[in-house]
């Protein structure tokens, strides 16, 4: 299976094609709390600049990809290597020291962002995770 860097365009498209395969095999809703939030991803390796990314849960089903959506609950900025660890590995551990020291910022609701990472994974959601990070270098 190909892999590519994450939030690549490439992996932009595969990631959207496995969250369609998800939708038309009836995929149930995975996410227990829903979150409209922006993200600002700094330090990109492929890119000279930042990367514009959302994460949207409001459908029960995760939806990471490009571009920023509206209304948002919160704006994020994090540095790809962490977005990365947290998004794709789903390590919380990062989540929170990266917090702690300020290597994520938020503006807007916290409380919303503290919730999702707080809620334990579905199976569903764990099987769309392993997907993703399948298809990430």
């Amino acid at each position: 299976m190909p892999s590519y860097p994450f939030l690549s365009d490439e992996w932009i498209e595969e990631a959207r094609r496995i969250r369609a395969e998800a939708e038309a095999k009836g995929a149930t809703p995975n996410v227990d709390h829903s979150v409209r939030m922006n993200l600002m991803i700094t330090d990109v390796p492929f890119d000279p600049g930042t990367v514009q990314a959302h994460l949207d849960t409001s459908s029960g089903l995760a939806e990471l990809d490009s571009g920023h959506i509206d209304p948002v609950h919160m704006l994020v900025t994090v540095d790809y290597s962490t977005a990365r660890s947290i998004l794709v590995e789903g390590n919380m551990q990062v989540a929170m020291q990266a917090f702690m020291t300020g290597k994520i910022k938020v503006e807007g609701d916290v409380s919303k962002l503290i919730e999702l990472q707080t809620t334990s994974p579905t199976p569903g959601a764990q099987e769309l995770a392993q997907r993703l990070r399948d298809i990430t270098e």
